[in-house]
């Protein structure tokens, strides 16, 4: 039996430990290489020659689904099982635009995790049957890239000259673009659009 070797990258050490030692328990899988941050799964996933990489969307440094996206474009014979916390539908289309093969909640039972290891390495795609329900149901995220841009800058409170300055708009560009996103997800301001834009997983 040739074994598969397996990246796991997860933020919170407890939760990666419990999982590295589950997946371990596989008699088919051997967890290789574990990573903290996503800015930190490409190069490990070169170092330790894995065949498949397990990553958790929230992380700092990079999140999941941009890990996900640099892995494929450098690396693109590994397998990207992305799993997360929250069952977002916007997540799985973008995670699913970024090249992953499986998107898994979190929570899903370690078999569900290992058999959709094995799956994907046979060329499958496994994404979970609510997420994905909810996904076609949701519909495609309306925000343009840079309306992402912004919303997610106006998040951390950023004003709009401090969002212009950053990006190397006007403010009144600024304005434009938070405008539109506003109206797109049906918000009354910019505190509630960013809420209403990170429910859906849309930023």
């Amino acid at each position: 039996m040739s074994m598969i070797r397996l990246l796991l990258a997860e933020d919170q050490s407890m939760v990666r430990e419990a999982l590295a030692a589950l997946l371990g328990l596989e008699p088919d899988i051997e967890v290789v290489a574990q990573a903290a941050r996503g800015d930190e799964v490409l190069a490990a996933a070169r170092e330790h020659a894995v065949d498949v990489a397990l990553l958790d969307i929230e992380m700092p440094g990079m999140n999941g689904i941009e890990a996900a996206a640099e892995l494929r474009r450098e690396l693109p014979d590994i397998k990207i099982v992305v799993v997360t916390t929250f069952g977002r539908p916007g997540y799985l289309r973008r995670a699913m635009e970024s090249g992953a093969d499986a998107f898994l909640v979190k929570d899903a039972p370690s078999a569900q995790l290992a058999d959709a290891v094995r799956r994907v390495l046979g060329g499958e795609r496994v994404i979970d049957p609510a997420l994905a329900a909810a996904a076609l149901a949701e519909g495609a995220n309306p925000l343009t890239d840079r309306e992402r841009e912004v919303l997610r800058a106006a998040a951390d409170g950023a004003t709009n000259v401090e969002i212009a300055g950053a990006m190397h708009l006007s403010p009144g560009t600024v304005r434009n673009y938070l405008s539109t996103a506003i109206q797109k997800t049906a918000a009354r301001n910019r505190t509630e659009a960013v809420r209403v834009a990170g429910e859906k997983g849309w930023l």
